[in-house]
C-alpha cells in the first residue's frame, strides 16, 4: 500500500467520522447544504480514486470526470457559503426582509464573478486544464475571502471559535489557502513526480481539515450570542435601505404601467 492510498483511506475514514458527528450533533439541521456537501465530497472522492485505478490521470475519461466533479463541488460550495452567511445573520434574521437571503446569494455570486474575471492562467495550458485551474482558483479565493471577512468581523458578529459558522469557515479557509497555492504551482510544473508530491501535500491538508472538524463537531456548541448594538444598527439600516429601494422601484414600475 503506497502513501497515496494511505492518505486517501485516512481522508475517507475522517470524512465518515465528520458526517457521523454532523448527524449526531444535528448540525445537518442547521447546515443541510454543508451536510450534503460532505456526503458528496466523500462519494466524489471515492469515485475519482476508483476511476484512477483503471485510467491514468492524463486520460480524457479521468480529466472529464474530475472537471465534472469540480463543477458540482463548486455549485455546492456556493450553496454552503450562502448558507454560512445566512446563518451568521441568525440573531437579526427576523428583522430582515424576505429577500435578504436572495440578496446574500447575489452578493456572493457577484464577488465570485469578479474573482473569475481577474483570475488568470498560463496561455499554454489546454482548454480543459485552463478551465479547471481557473475554477479551482476562483472557488478557493472566494472561500478565503469569506473566511477573512468572518475573522475580521467576528467581534461585531458575536462569533467565537466554538461557533459552528466559524469552525466551518476556518476549515474551508485553511484548505482553500493550500489548494489555491497548489493550483497556482501546478500551472508551472513539468513532471508527473512534481504534481504527485504536491497532490499528496494537498490531500494531507484536507485530512487535517477533516480532523479539525471532527474535533470541533465532537464538542457541544455554546449558545449563540446576540449581535453587538453597532452591528444591529448597521444591518437594520442596510435592510431598511434595501426595502426603501425596492418600494421605490415597484412604485416607479407601477407608474410607468399606468401611463
Amino acid at each position: 500500500m503506497n502513501s497515496d492510498t494511505i492518505l486517501w483511506f485516512l481522508c475517507n475514514l475522517a470524512e465518515l467520522g465528520v458526517i457521523g458527528l454532523l448527524a449526531h450533533r444535528r448540525v445537518w439541521h442547521t447546515f443541510p447544504v454543508f451536510f450534503a456537501y460532505s456526503i458528496w465530497s466523500l462519494l466524489g472522492n471515492a469515485g475519482l480514486v476508483s476511476i484512477l485505478h483503471w485510467y491514468p490521470p492524463s486520460s480524457q475519461i479521468y480529466v472529464s470526470t474530475y472537471l465534472g466533479n469540480m463543477f458540482v463541488d463548486s455549485v455546492l460550495m456556493f450553496g454552503v457559503m450562502v448558507e454560512l452567511a445566512w446563518s451568521v445573520l441568525r440573531p437579526v434574521r427576523a428583522s430582515l426582509p424576505q429577500s435578504a437571503r436572495f440578496a446574500v446569494a447575489v452578493g456572493i455570486a457577484a464577488l465570485g464573478g469578479a474573482i473569475w474575471v481577474f483570475v488568470s492562467v498560463p496561455g499554454h495550458l489546454p482548454k480543459t486544464f485552463a478551465l479547471l485551474a481557473r475554477l479551482q482558483q476562483t472557488s478557493s479565493i472566494l472561500q478565503i475571502l469569506v473566511f477573512l471577512v468572518l475573522i475580521s468581523s467576528s467581534h461585531l458578529l458575536s462569533l467565537g471559535w466554538r461557533n459552528r459558522e466559524m469552525q466551518i469557515a476556518t476549515g474551508f479557509g485553511f484548505y482553500s489557502f493550500v489548494n489555491l497555492a497548489a493550483a497556482m504551482l501546478r500551472t508551472h510544473m513539468s513532471t508527473w513526480a512534481q504534481y504527485s508530491h504536491l497532490n499528496q501535500f494537498v490531500v494531507a491538508s484536507y485530512l487535517a481539515t477533516m480532523l479539525y472538524w471532527a474535533i470541533s463537531f465532537a464538542q457541544i456548541e455554546p449558545e449563540r450570542r446576540k449581535f453587538t448594538p453597532e452591528m444591529q444598527r448597521i444591518l437594520l439600516a442596510a435592510a431598511g435601505t434595501a426595502r426603501s429601494a425596492r418600494i421605490t422601484l415597484t412604485n416607479h414600475h407601477s407608474g410607468n404601467t399606468k401611463k
